[in-house]
């Protein structure tokens, strides 16, 4: 029912920056809340950063002042910011929707981001 679209992964030096997107379709978006979250190889998936439909964030302490989670309802998109990228960063990051409910649980497919020393 919800298709959700990742774009922005990619290879980058310690210190570089990326910019992470996920487009929803098929969802009344803006009464979502929205997440991004991680895995490495070896290691379960963690929560990086979560989004309220009112715009409120929450962040893991690990990337506290170094990523921003941001939403355009306009444009059904949420966004993850990603500076002062750290070779522990890397993983394939996972958006996430969910409905107030807890009715509805989606996922994307993944993008890879790998940070080199």
């Amino acid at each position: 029912q919800v298709q959700l679209v990742e774009s922005g992964g990619g290879l980058v030096q310690a210190g570089g920056s990326l910019r992470l997107s996920c487009a929803a379709s098929g969802s009344t978006f803006s009464t979502t809340i929205m997440g991004w979250y991680r895995q490495a190889p070896g290691k379960q998936r963690e929560l990086v950063a979560r989004i309220s439909s009112g715009g409120s964030p929450n962040y893991v302490d690990s990337v506290k002042g170094r990523f921003t989670i941001s939403r355009d309802n306009a444009k059904s998109t949420v966004y993850l910011q990603m500076n002062s990228l750290k070779p522990e960063d890397t993983a394939v990051y996972y958006c996430n929707y969910r409905d107030y409910s807890g009715e509805y649980n989606y996922w994307g497919q993944g993008t890879q981001v790998t940070v080199s020393s």
